[in-house]
Formats: C-alpha cells, structure tokens, sequence
C-alpha cells in the first residue's frame, strides 16, 4: 500500500511544486548572468522529465500525454541551444524545432479536444478547424506587420523569415484550441487552468523575444523571456502532478457549449488584424502586396466559413425535420406524417373510380417476442416487417409505423373495393413467412383493418385512422391472422362499450352493482348447503347490463379487481348475516367467482385474508371459483396464489369443467377440492346418452379423487333425478332457485326446506314451488 505524505497529499503536493516554480522564475528573473538564467532555463525544462514520469506512476497516466510533454520539452530546449534565446530568423534550425514542438502541442490538444468535445466528429470538428485557420491568417497579418516586416528590412535569409513568420500565427492556434477546451467544459478542473497557464506564459515568452528581434523592445528586456519559459515549464509539471489531470480525459455529459463563445474568440481575434491594418501604413511595396494578399484571404475564408455553417445549420435543420418525421426505429413515416398525408388527400379531389383506402396492421401476441427473446429482438422484428410491408404495398403507398407494433398503409392507388382487398390480402401474405432473427426463425401473425376513404368524408383523418382501428381490432376478436372492413355498426359497438366502461368506472361509488345469491342444494338431504354469489348491474338510469357484457370490460380494464374485492366481502358478510340470523346453517358455505385478473394478482390472498377477518366468516365456508382458462394462461403464477389461498383454508372450486381443455393433469397439479359440471352437460343429461355418459365419467372421475360434485343449470325434476342416479350430490339452476336479492334468501330457504327431498317430489309441485 503506498503511504506518506505524497499519496496522502496530492493536491497539496502539486501546490508545493507550483511555489518551488515561482521561485525559480523569480530567481530567474532576479539573476545579472545571462548563463545563469540560461542554466536556470535548461534545468526548468529538463526537470520535467522526472516530474512527468513520477506524475504517471502517480496518477496512472497513459504514456501519450508523458510522451507528448516531453517530446515538447526537448525541442524547445533543442531550439534554446541552437539560437542561444527563443525563436530567432537568424537560426532557421532553431526556428524548426519551434515549430515541431508547436505541431506536438496541436496534435496532443486534438486527441484532448477529441475527448472533451461531444459531437466532435458529427461535423463539429470541420468549423473548429476553420475557425483555426481564420485564427492564424489575423495572427499572421499581426506578425507579419509588427514582427516580420521589420526584420525583413534588415536581414537576407527568406527560409528563416518565412519559418519565423509561421511560428507565431501556428502558437495562435495553440492558445485557440486550449480556449476552446476550456470553453467547452462546464466544470474545469485545475489541471485545465495550468494547461492554459503554461502555453500562456510560453507564448508571452516568444512574443518578448520576438519584439526584441523586430526592434519593438529594447536589448535590456531579454531577462524577461526566460522567466516566462521558466515559469511555463514549471505550470507543466504541476499539471501532470495534480491529481484533476484524470478528468481532461473524460467527456463531459451533455453538449459542446462552445459555438457561441468559438464565435466571440475568433471575432475578438480578428480586432488585431484590423486595427493593425488601419493604423500601420506599409513600407514598402511589397509590404502592400503581402498586406491585401492576407487580408483578401483572410476574407475569403470568413466567407467560405459563413457559408459553410449556412449549409451545415442547413442540413441540421434537414436532419432534425426528418428526426421529427420519422421513426427512429424502422425509418418509415411516423404519425405526424401520415396524418398529414391523409389530410392532404381529403382535401385534394380524386376520380371518382379511385378508392383511397387506409390498411391498420397491428402485430399479435407482439408482446410475447419481448418477453421470451427480449427488445432487441423485438426491434428486428419490427425492422424485419417494415421492409415487408414496403415491398407489399403498390408503388405510391405509404407505409407508416403508428406506434408500437402497429403499421398503418395509405393506399392511394386502389381502383376498387376488390383492389383495396386484393392490397390487404398481400400484407397478410408477408406473414406466412417466419421472420429470420439473430436468435433464429420467428413467425409473427397479423390483424389487418380495412377502411375506404371517401370523397364526400367529412371526417377528420383521426376518425379515418380510429375506423382502420375499430376494424383491426374486430379481426382480433375473429381469432386474429385475419382481415376486417370497417363499417358503421362497428363503430357503434365500439361507442356503446365505450360508454359501458365509462360507467363501469363509477358503479361502484354509485352502489350500481349488487349481488344476487343462488342456493345450492344437497340432493341426499334436501338442505340447502350453500349460496353462490352473482354479481348484477342496475344503472341509475333503470339499465340492466349483463353480466356477459360488463364483466369481460372490467376483466379489460382492470376494475375487475376493485370490484372483485367488493364483492368477495359483501358476499361473506352477507353470508355472516344469514347465519347468525337462521336463515341458513351455520356450515353454510359462500361460493364467489375469481377472474384470470384478480388471481395474477399478488395481493389477492391478503385480500381474501382481510376479508374473512372483516366478515368474521370461516375459510373453510368460502369457496372460490375458478376457471380453466386461469390455469392454463398462467399456470405458475395460478399454482402459487392457489396454494397460499389453500394455507388460509379456504377451498377451491373449479368452474365450468367440461367446457374448456378439461385436462386432468388440472386435477392432480391444482390444489382443488370441487368440480362443477357445466349447464351444458346437464341440460342434455335426461335426454342425450352421450351426455349422460360424460356426466357419469365426471362424476366417477371427481368422486375416485375425493372430490365434491355440483351439477350446474339444472333445469326440470328428470334432470334432477338423473344426476341424483349418477351420484352428483350437490346442484343449483333455475328448477331450485332463480339468483335472488340478499332480502329474499329467507323465503326462499323456507320454501325449499318445507318440500323436503327433491328426488321425490311431483313435477306439478316443483313447478309451483319455482314459479
């Protein structure tokens, strides 16, 4: 484990490296010898090589950046020797190495702008380097004024004049990109301040000893360029010791926050040229010409740089208008889009033999492709069917995605009813083939909507989509893989369920709904055993709705838990009630239906738990009836609620056996304790001897596995005297009791109890007894 006060301290560490370097270029500053400061130079540069190596073993740098610096380093110290001070136009050789340690510095602040700038490559990158160069044509229209030409008045060597005049404007861009990673981060670290701090003090440094050779600045004001360079080295190695250096690095999150200030610094960049242009007069000719070459390049790039960002905001603003119109996913139309399609051809005017017509496919069981091999192969699928449908419709078609899994197709093109169909039939067919993901062979099904456009339609192309809807959505109720035309009688069932489940949202606040009960009877001792609870729907209005219509859209919707919770308490309460006031037997039971819903449910067994605690009634009285179709969907998930129901001692009835798979491994894997035969067997079951038979099966079957038997719908005493032959103990139907209101359960109790044993009892006096 490293220890001390360098791994403890490594901000304090650097802070203390940065004073050792003030004093250094105080010193350097401060001593007469012009070798001393030279000497004091040449140690600042060289320490850097030990200060960046132990910095990386520090900070664990990559070697890029280590090699970078001090690559940098050895030039310039390369170039100190070899002009004896900082760039000259007498060293051509000096000038060169100045050179390449300023094309070092440019290459390591791209990989750093690289890193540090989002959207770098996206174009970003092109009108930075744009802007670079309009940096350095004003820098060298500076130079060349200020520094250039008055050394060119007195010296010969063009190679060095021309190399001396590069340097400069090629620092400019130096300093330009340490702004504009500066600009483009909006936290930055110290090490980032350092960076910039010591390429400013290297380029202060340079500028000196550039005035001094252009005779700009006295022979005396030498000693000031060395501390400069003393001091950028210094900022150098307290970069790379400070620990912030990891975080240059990283990209920032979020995006470049730079375009605006780029702007500012490259106009203020280009307030030198101008002013110098305005108030330096050439010397000469040539100095005239050098002047309105630059200036008239310099133009024409700004120029070329404005049209460049026109074309490319252009083409921003393409691309974002396309992101906007179109789904990212497939790349088809999206909504807005088609919308707007529709629109526009109900308001053009069409032939009167063309039937534009709109196709709403929508995927089935989608669903199960996402759960069972995941999105991304729910997105292939997606992709895959895009293509399909493109290549199904006829030329002129749009094919949009809605949403989701859904595609709608607006057909311009169709001449006839039977065209349109003939279209639909096609996009069905692009089904019948699996679907070749990544994870293997998929096939995926399709409900297909029709709906004609009309030329007289007044409505909008929301309504003409919603109708396209209305109709995809009756060929899933058609079992799917199938095509349905819309016509107006959908849309009314459509309205009227609607409006159905609008109302159902509220019946229970309103007390709309209420429960009748239906006795079941003991057919051995006459008793009535037990009551199932039926649930009824009287609007306030005086409506009745059925049971069959309202219980599927709370099964839809999801009410169907809510009012399933209702009901199973104000069943057992009444149950409660009828007990303690003798209208039944205390071992009386209540039966309630579950729906697939309230069972997928996990926190059903504490609603039953509450409502056994509530009511104060017995588990073992409350059976809860459930259907195949539960077990089948979901079987796990109905085995788990099942057994925990079961561990509260309430019992379990299996609904309308017979009817659905009527398998029988349902009877040994699930935790039941009674069948029920559904009305179906029974209404047959005096007259139909296949019927019968199957009655018996069921009745020997439930019997040999300990299990109760009620007979369902029980219609007429011949009914009733057959299942009673077959060994069905328990029945109910319309022949014993019809459902009847919780406050006439006593009569009717009453009446049943006072004929005594069914099996032997006259039909006329059934019949008076039921009427």
């Amino acid at each position: 484990m490293r220890g001390g006060l360098l791994n403890r301290e490594p901000v304090l560490l650097s802070w203390i490296y940065v004073g050792i370097g003030a004093v250094m270029t105080a010193l350097c500053f401060a001593v007469p010898s012009e070798s001393l400061r030279d000497t004091i130079y040449v140690v600042a540069a060289l320490q850097l090589i030990p200060v960046v190596v132990f910095a990386r073993w520090r900070n664990n740098l990559s070697w890029y950046p280590v090699a970078f610096i001090i690559s940098v380093a050895g030039l310039y110290v390369l170039e100190h020797f070899t002009a004896g001070s900082g760039p000259s136009y007498e060293s051509p050789v000096a000038v060169t190495f100045a050179l390449a340690a300023v094309a070092c510095l440019v290459g390591c602040l791209t990989v750093l702008l690289r890193t540090n700038t989002t959207g770098y490559s996206s174009g970003y990158g092109h009108g930075l380097w744009a802007d670079a160069l309009i940096i350095a044509l004003g820098a060298w229209i500076v130079s060349w004024a200020v520094l250039v030409q008055p050394i060119r008045v007195i010296a010969d060597d063009g190679v060095g004049i021309l190399l001396y005049g590069l340097y400069q404007p090629a620092s400019s861009v130096v300093l330009f990109l340490v702004a504009v990673i500066v600009l483009s981060r909006k936290q930055r670290p110290v090490a980032l301040w350092l960076l910039a701090a010591g390429l400013a003090f290297n380029m202060a440094g340079d500028i000196v000893f550039s005035l001094i050779d252009a005779g700009r600045l006295g022979g005396g004001t030498e000693r000031l360029a060395l501390p400069l360079y003393v001091a950028a080295h210094f900022c150098a190695g307290a970069l790379f010791l400070h620990p912030s250096i990891s975080m240059l690095g990283k990209t920032p999150v979020g995006p470049p926050a730079t375009s605006l200030a780029r702007l500012a610094v490259t106009f203020a960049s280009l307030i030198g040229p101008a002013i110098v242009l305005a108030a330096m007069a050439p010397a000469d000719m040539t100095d005239s010409i050098v002047r309105s070459v630059s200036a008239t390049i310099i133009v024409f790039a700004i120029t070329l740089r404005v049209v460049v960002a026109v074309r490319a905001n252009a083409r921003a603003q393409a691309e974002l208008l396309h992101g906007v119109q179109t789904d990212p996913l497939t790349g088809l139309p999206n909504r807005t889009v088609l919308l707007q399609n529709i629109n526009d051809l109900l308001r053009d005017s069409w032939h009167p033999d063309e039937h534009p017509t709109l196709f709403f496919v929508d995927l089935d069981r989608f669903k199960n492709i996402n759960d069972s091999l995941g999105h991304a192969a729910g997105d292939e699928v997606l992709v895959t069917v895009a293509r399909r449908l493109i290549n199904a419709v006829p030329e002129g078609a749009t094919v949009a995605r809605f949403s989701g899994d859904e595609y709608v197709v607006l057909d311009t093109t169709a001449k006839s009813t039977g065209g349109a169909m003939a279209v639909a039939e096609r996009l069905l067919a692009v089904f019948r083939e699996p679907l070749a993901l990544s994870q293997g062979d998929v096939f995926v099904t399709a409900s297909i909507g029709v709906a004609a456009i009309s030329a007289t339609s007044s409505t909008s192309p929301e309504d003409l989509v919603r109708h396209a809807d209305t109709a995809m959505y009756r060929a899933k109720d058609a079992g799917r893989n199938c095509v349905a035309v819309y016509d107006e009688s959908m849309h009314e069932r459509v309205a009227h369920r609607l409006s159905v489940e609008t109302a159902l949202y509220r019946a229970l606040d309103r007390r709309e709904l209420r429960l009748f009960h239906q006795p079941i009877l003991d057919l051995q001792s006459g008793d009535v055993v037990g009551f199932e609870a039926l649930m009824r729907w009287q609007q306030s209005d005086g409506t009745i709705v059925s049971p069959a219509e309202f219980i599927p859209i709370a099964e839809d919707t999801g009410t169907i838990v809510p009012i399933g919770s209702w009901a199973l308490l104000e069943a057992l309460t009444q149950l409660r009630n009828w007990i303690d006031d003798g209208v039944c037997s205390p071992s009386a039971t209540m039966s309630v239906n579950v729906s697939p819903r309230q069972l997928s449910d996990s926190n059903f067994p504490s609603i039953v738990s509450e409502a056994l605690t509530r009511s104060n009634v017995p588990p073992q009285l409350l059976w809860l009836e459930v259907t195949e179709s539960v077990m089948i969907t979901e079987p796990e998930l109905a085995l788990a609620t099942l057994r925990r129901l079961r561990s509260l001692g309430v019992r379990v009835a299996l609904d309308d056996f017979g009817t659905g798979y009527s398998s029988l491994s349902l009877l040994q894997k699930f935790p039941l304790q009674r069948i029920k035969i559904d009305r179906a067997f029974v209404q047959g079951v005096a007259d139909n001897p296949n019927d019968r038979s199957l009655v018996r099966t069921i009745v020997a079957m439930g019997r040999s596995l300990g299990l109760d038997i009620v007979a369902e719908g029980v219609e007429s005493v011949h009914q009733l005297q057959v299942l009673s032959d077959l060994g069905c103990n328990k029945a109910q139907g319309y022949l014993i009791s019809h459902p009847v209101p919780p406050d006439a359960m006593r009569s009717t109790v009453a009446a049943l109890e006072r004929l005594g044993h069914f099996p032997g009892l006259r039909l006329n006096t059934v019949e008076a007894v039921t009427s």
